[in-house]
């Protein structure tokens, strides 16, 4: 396939944030110019952009651009920062860009968030026995981190490897991020996949046909207990029970040792809209898988086993 090169997904330009529309996805492909503060909040809120690394990113270059207009960078970090509150990573790329507020530190958030892909996805890779069929959920893949891919990645990683022989996407409800996007990243990389709704999950594993269950994350606490889109807690609980490992792939970034447990990760409501315009609905985005259903956490810096109390809190960048 044709890399998914990172400024495809998102770019600095001289006077704008500029983004691969993922709402569009995989029907068009169409950019955004984000002029402003303001526009690149709502565009992250409303999923124009997404995923925890991605949406840190375009949040560095947007702080930038207000740097470089003279803009009130309160202001700027206040706004970027609350336009999705589970995601550790919108937090963590601003206050790296607090100290230097330029296009080359954002670029450099940028490239040193791909890199940590690709490392994570080679160590999750080896976690993979040969003919694997590998279940994943959401999307988790270049679109998500700003190029390369996180879980998706360690999908990629090993199918390079001749380690995966099919890929079953959960359709990822109310938003389909699996369905439309991950869909149309496996589909660009020929890997074999096929789409299957999030409720048959269950009933593919009974019938024996997933080995392995590779997910992202948007925030993991101190004691392993993972933030990730909602439905993930229901596919941990499904993989334990039939005796299948749950990996989660994600970048130190996401690593929040200020959260003890998943109880202090907020969770995000939605509009109840992207549900029903009928009835009433409750829409979280995420949930928490708690740590004793994630066999291994993979980031950059290796394989991650529980206690991870014990092995995370030194993987976690000053």
């Amino acid at each position: 396939m044709a890399e998914l090169e990172p400024t495809r997904i998102v770019r600095l330009e001289e006077d704008a944030v500029v983004i691969l529309d993922q709402r569009r996805l995989p029907d068009e492909e169409v950019e955004l110019r984000l002029r402003s503060t303001d526009e690149l909040a709502d565009a992250i809120t409303e999923l124009a952009i997404r995923g925890a690394p991605a949406i840190g990113i375009a949040a560095a270059y947007g702080y930038a651009l207000a740097a470089a207009k003279a803009e009130n960078l309160e202001y700027a970090y206040e706004r970027l920062v609350a336009a999705r509150p589970t995601a550790v990573n919108l937090r963590w790329a601003l206050d790296e860009m607090c100290g230097d507020p330029t296009p080359a530190r954002a670029r450099a958030i940028h490239d040193a968030e791909v890199e940590r892909c690709r490392r994570m996805a080679g160590h999750a890779a080896g976690l993979l026995a040969p003919e694997s069929r590998v279940l994943t959920h959401c999307n988790a893949g270049g679109l998500a981190t700003g190029g390369y891919g996180s879980a998706l990645g360690a999908v990629r990683a090993a199918w390079e490897r001749g380690l995966v022989a099919h890929v079953w996407v959960g359709e990822t409800r109310p938003l389909l991020q699996g369905a439309r996007l991950t869909a149309w990243e496996l589909e660009s990389l020929g890997i074999p996949f096929a789409v299957i709704a999030d409720s048959a999950a269950a009933a593919a594993m009974a019938a024996g046909e997933v080995d392995a269950v590779v997910t992202g994350a948007d925030r993991i606490a101190a004691n392993g207990d993972t933030a990730n889109k909602i439905g993930t807690y229901t596919l941990a609980v499904a993989a334990h029970h039939h005796g299948i490992p749950l990996y989660v792939v994600a970048p130190t970034s996401t690593l929040d040792p200020i959260a003890a447990t998943g109880a202090d990760i907020p969770i995000e409501q939605r509009d109840s809209a992207e549900i029903t315009t009928r009835f009433a609905a409750r829409n979280p985005a995420f949930d928490i898988t708690p740590a004793e259903l994630i066999s291994a956490i993979v980031t950059e810096q290796g394989v991650h086993r529980a206690p991870y109390e014990v092995s995370l809190p030194a993987m976690v960048r000053a």
